[in-house]
């Protein structure tokens, strides 16, 4: 964070203290001599101090910041907060009379765009697909096995079997075994049952539930029967079977929540919620402990690559970063992301936001990082939790722009600057 140094000035030329008249010199009494000796007599029966040495130095520096970040987990606590501020970071969370830069993580249901808190996208999400079903039960059931199942190989091996089943359907219409699904089958209990969202889909394409007579048997057991109707239109069953075959788990989108401010010399500097750590305060409690064992190690000399993984390891502590664009224009584009996100998203928001979108340029980070590989990820740039970024234009285009006089004044979209603001 950066740090503003105020430095006094005086108006006044200094005066030279060569010129000043010498004051007399007053000699000590006997009894302030005395008390002086005496003085100096309780210094000299004092132990010297040894000066720390390097270790003893990083004892007590990791100390220091073990005891304040105990102290932001307690403040946090009292706050009402679940989550602190991780160890080490670069952006400290204080608690100050400052603004937030911006006031949490939110994100947008792809159903329902609703704009949604931090914790509540799961639970928002289910509901929105339940209510999809009235609907479109196909639709909806796709999402329901993808989004409420979290195990991808499950989901994976549930869908082939399923797809099996419509296949045979498929491929012989006529043959009344392949219509059938016993519930008690093996593979459909161990594969397809035992997932959220299979059987309302088996539902939606036209299985129903009866119960039958096992052949050669006096019992009956349950069965999963497609009705004549949905034979009848194989080729929506195969539609259905490649929604499902293609289909991805439904998420929530971060939201940008992008915001304009007018030129600023506080553009470096952040105040961060809580919603932008991924550690809680159990997590950073554990973290606390790794650092005080990490001590004697880091008393010793260690290398460029062994320094490198630890800074990789600290940027994982981070779900999200906050990122400004300082514009040629002196104003100031801010977006959230997520740490992990690739470079080329964030070039992908700035050409989004430009008025002239088609116009060729390059992002520099702080400490004149060009960030040429858009492959990257934020968190592996050294861009997380957060950072002010510069916009350069390509200089060849922009001559070209300028001596056709076709340079234009605004540098963002209409939209986007009638809510610019001020940088607190």
């Amino acid at each position: 964070m950066a740090r503003s140094l105020n430095t006094p000035h005086s108006s006044k030329p200094p005066v030279s203290k060569a010129s000043a008249p010498p004051k007399p010199r007053h000699v000590p009494t006997e009894g302030a001599q005395m008390a002086a000796a005496a003085a100096l007599s309780r210094v000299d029966q004092q132990p010297k101090l040894r000066p720390p040495s390097s270790q003893q130095a990083i004892r007590n520096q990791v100390k220091r910041e073990l005891l304040a970040e105990a102290a932001a987990v307690v403040d946090l606590k009292q706050d009402g907060s679940s989550e602190a501020q991780p160890s080490g970071s670069k952006v400290p969370l204080r608690r100050t009379s400052r603004p937030l830069s911006v006031s949490g993580v939110y994100f947008t249901c792809p159903l329902t765009g609703a704009t949604l808190t931090k914790g509540e996208p799961e639970a928002h999400i289910k509901e929105a697909i339940l209510m999809k079903f009235a609907e479109d039960p196909v639709e909806a059931s796709v999402m329901m096995v993808h989004t409420f199942n979290k195990d991808r190989e499950k989901v994976k091996a549930a869908t082939e079997v399923i797809a099996k089943y419509i296949d045979n359907i498929c491929k012989n219409p006529t043959e009344e075994k392949y219509r059938k699904i016993r519930l008690q089958n093996k593979i459909f209990q161990e594969r397809v049952s035992c997932l959220e969202g299979t059987q309302e889909f088996l539902q939606s394409i036209g299985f129903v539930n009866q119960r039958l007579p096992v052949p050669g048997q006096e019992d009956c057991e349950d069965v999963l029967v497609l009705s004549e109707e949905a034979v009848s239109r194989l080729q929506a069953l195969q539609e259905s079977r490649d929604r499902l075959l293609g289909a991805e788990p439904l998420k929530a989108r971060l939201h940008r929540q992008s915001q304009v401010y007018k030129p600023s010399p506080q553009a470096s500097r952040f105040e961060l919620p809580p919603d932008f750590y991924s550690l809680t305060a159990e997590e950073l409690k554990r973290e606390q402990q790794l650092r005080s064992d990490a001590v004697e190690r880091n008393a010793m000399l260690r290398t460029k690559a062994m320094r490198e993984r630890d800074e990789q390891r600290e940027m994982r502590k981070y779900n999200y970063t906050l990122l400004r664009i300082r514009l040629p224009d002196g104003n100031l584009l801010q977006g959230t992301f997520f740490a992990r996100e690739r470079v080329s998203v964030l070039y992908e928001f700035v050409r989004d936001s430009l008025l002239n979108g088609w116009q060729p340029f390059l992002l520099i980070a702080p400490g004149s990082q060009r960030l040429t590989d858009e492959s990257l990820a934020f968190n592996e740039c050294g861009l997380v939790p957060a950072a002010l970024l510069t916009l350069s234009w390509d200089a060849a285009v922009q001559a070209d722009i300028e001596a056709a006089g076709a340079q234009n004044a605004d540098v963002l979209k209409p939209e986007l600057m009638r809510s610019i603001q001020t940088l607190s």
